[in-house]
């Protein structure tokens, strides 16, 4: 009798337990149904890595646009780096005739000049000297001309030849020359006969910008040797000087022009014309000096570095995508071109000019007609999350 009611209450415990995990498991499953329910939005995409490190797969490839990469024909070019020089047929030296010592500086390295502006002053012994010639070749002149008036009066009289007149005239000749020549030699060197000093001015010989000094207060100067104190630049026209390698001298042809790009100036582009191809190749880098020629307008400075483009004849076929679509990463650029089921490829490629319709100019890495994610930036946000 125990036994059986013993069961009874077993049974009865067994039924209660069950009924409670039901209510338990009808109830979770009505709210996951209630969540399902309220998750209407679009779900966020999630990347799975893959054997390769430029492969990405994403849940939702729908949400990456794609765009088609056209074509476009370009000219060949080939790039090399130049340095902006002086144009040596316009460079003019300032020299000093007299030997001496340097007491002002009225200009400096960099500096702008005009023609006929004071450069410098330096105190010459060299005038002390030539004016001595001049007063002696005064002397001397006012000396042959009393022994020409002399001899004529005599002549007149009888009582020298004519000869002695033609060497009294003669010798008032020689001396004229000599008065003409120490006079002359006195205002070469910066000095007034009138008012002789030992002081020498020296003046620009020609607008420019002072582009070389080699001297300070107090130096010593020779007269008409190296180095010379100064070098003044014409800097309307430069020189550009590239190397190019032996194996790209086929692309570069004189009396052509070239695109001129300046680091500091990167939306300018310069033309220049190609003046000289050096024919004397660098034997340890076997290139060329090429040296270009162009008009400075007022924005290149001696010693930039500058991007010459030199234009070939021959056409090639060049890829195009939406700027949109490279990614700048790491100093390089990259597509992502869609694999299939999800699956996108990062691809490296070369980047070009740019093109009108926002567009881009891809030099190597993918073909025209190859599929790209137009909005490369948004994937690879997605691709680091």
């Amino acid at each position: 009798m125990k036994s059986n009611i013993r069961f009874q209450v077993s049974a009865v415990w067994f039924a209660l337990v069950c009924l409670a995990l039901g209510f338990l498991l009808a109830g979770c499953g009505k709210k996951s149904d209630v969540y399902a329910a309220a998750d209407t939005g679009p779900r966020q995409a999630t990347v799975e890595p893959d054997m390769d490190a430029n492969n990405f797969k994403v849940d939702h490839p729908e949400q990456f646009p794609l765009a088609t990469a056209g074509s476009y024909f370009a000219s060949t070019e080939l790039n090399v780096t130049g340095v902006v020089s002086p144009d040596v047929s316009r460079q003019v030296p300032v020299i000093s005739l007299a030997s001496g010592r340097v007491i002002e500086i009225d200009a400096k390295l960099g500096d702008t000049v005009k023609k006929g502006q004071l450069l410098f002053r330096l105190r010459s012994t060299d005038i002390a000297q030539a004016f001595s010639d001049y007063e002696k070749a005064v002397k001397n002149e006012e000396l042959a001309k009393i022994q020409l008036d002399r001899a004529n009066i005599l002549f007149e009289k009888g009582a020298i030849p004519k000869s002695s007149v033609e060497v009294a005239q003669n010798a008032e000749d020689n001396a004229k020359v000599d008065l003409t020549t120490t006079t002359e030699h006195l205002r070469t060197l910066g000095s007034d006969v009138n008012h002789p000093t030992g002081i020498v001015s020296i003046y620009a010989p020609v607008t420019g910008v002072i582009t070389d000094q080699q001297i300070t207060a107090a130096a010593g100067v020779q007269a008409l040797s190296a180095p010379n104190p100064f070098t003044i630049s014409d800097m309307s026209h430069v020189w550009v000087v590239c190397d190019v390698y032996e194996n790209d001298l086929s692309e570069v042809h004189l009396g052509e022009f070239t695109d001129i790009h300046l680091a500091a100036y990167p939306n300018q582009v310069l033309k220049a014309r190609i003046g000289n191809i050096a024919q004397i190749m660098d034997p340890n880098l076997h290139t060329a000096k090429v040296r270009l020629e162009l008009e400075n307008p007022g924005i290149m400075r001696l010693g930039m570095f500058v991007t010459a483009t030199f234009h070939g004849q021959k056409k090639i076929e060049h890829a195009t995508v939406p700027a949109t679509a490279v990614l700048h990463l790491h100093d390089r650029d990259w597509v992502y071109s869609p694999k299939g089921s999800g699956v996108f490829k990062r691809i490296e490629v070369s980047g070009g000019n740019m093109l009108p319709g926002d567009l881009q100019e891809i030099l190597s890495g993918i073909d025209p007609g190859t599929k790209v994610v137009s909005n490369a930036l948004v994937l690879q946000n997605t691709v680091e999350q």
